[in-house]
């Protein structure tokens, strides 16, 4: 089986675009933090970065909606793909296809993101989830 959940926080804005049959497709990148304990026992904070794409439906949806900084759940699959960059390298992109996404950032938090471009401490110094119950998980 392959699939991923990720919870975390919008490292840009989304780019919507359409292929040549006029499919949409939606990329953003999405940063999950981590917290573990260092040998000196202090507690630090890791953060990972997913590139996510979304289509169809859903990929007008992520484009419309979500801004920069905005903290959402992903549900989807790794996907590998091979492609040659302009030095004719081959290179290997992993990607997270979603298939589901939920919001959690509050509307009044993200209209005030789509107003104020200057924040980049889009990882936040808040990482609260809110109420358990109301996620998927």
């Amino acid at each position: 089986m392959n699939k991923i959940m990720l919870i975390g926080n919008l490292g840009r804005d989304p780019e919507m675009s359409y292929t040549t049959s006029g499919t949409p497709v939606t990329k953003f990148t999405l940063a999950v933090n981590r917290r573990t304990r260092g040998t000196d026992n202090e507690w630090k904070t890791e953060t990972d970065w997913f590139n996510v794409v979304a289509w169809n439906n859903l990929a007008e949806t992520c484009s419309k909606f979500l801004v920069k900084g905005n903290k959402v759940f992903v549900e989807g699959r790794l996907s590998q793909r091979k492609y040659t960059d302009r030095n004719n390298v081959e290179r290997t992109a992993v990607e997270v296809i979603i298939n589901d996404m939920e919001m959690l950032t509050p509307k009044s938090q993200s209209q005030t993101s789509n107003t104020s471009s200057s924040s980049d401490n889009f990882l936040g110094d808040d990482d609260s989830l809110g109420d358990l119950d109301d996620h998927p998980f």
